[in-house]
């Protein structure tokens, strides 16, 4: 749950104004793609905590992959709920393919965060503490 936090903390930084002087345009421009990814990995393994790498990682990805898709699209109804700011940081305003490259290294970051850093046993513990 830290690990969510952090992320959207670092992924709002990257989109203020202070970073925009403070960090490379790279990073600004890329960062919170990316993190959003990020996001959607980690919080799919807090809905569902058993899930494998490998389904975390496909599912996160289509999920990001179908947004972005859905960016092309501009009914009305749906441009305005994009005008709502919080709406906008789920749902995006345009379709851009380099989003989908930032969210291909966001969900590999969140494989790396969950393999390298969470311990996947502790996750895979049972209701009485036993492992399944």
């Amino acid at each position: 749950m830290l690990a969510l936090l952090l992320v959207v903390v670092l992924g709002l930084g990257s989109r203020s104004g202070m970073a925009r002087h403070m960090l490379p345009r790279f990073l600004t421009a890329y960062a919170g793609d990316t993190l959003w990814a990020t996001l959607v990995y980690l919080g799919l393994l807090v809905l569902w905590p058993r899930l494998s790498v490998g389904r975390a990682a496909a599912g996160s990805l289509g999920f990001a992959v179908l947004i972005e898709c859905s960016r092309a699209l501009h009914p009305p109804w749906l441009d305005e709920l994009r005008s709502h700011p919080l709406v906008a940081l789920v749902l995006g305003r345009g379709f851009l393919v380099s989003d989908l490259f930032c969210y291909a290294v966001g969900v590999a970051l969140g494989v790396a965060l969950d393999v390298g850093c969470f311990s996947r046993a502790a996750r895979r513990v049972g209701p009485r503490g036993s492992p399944e």
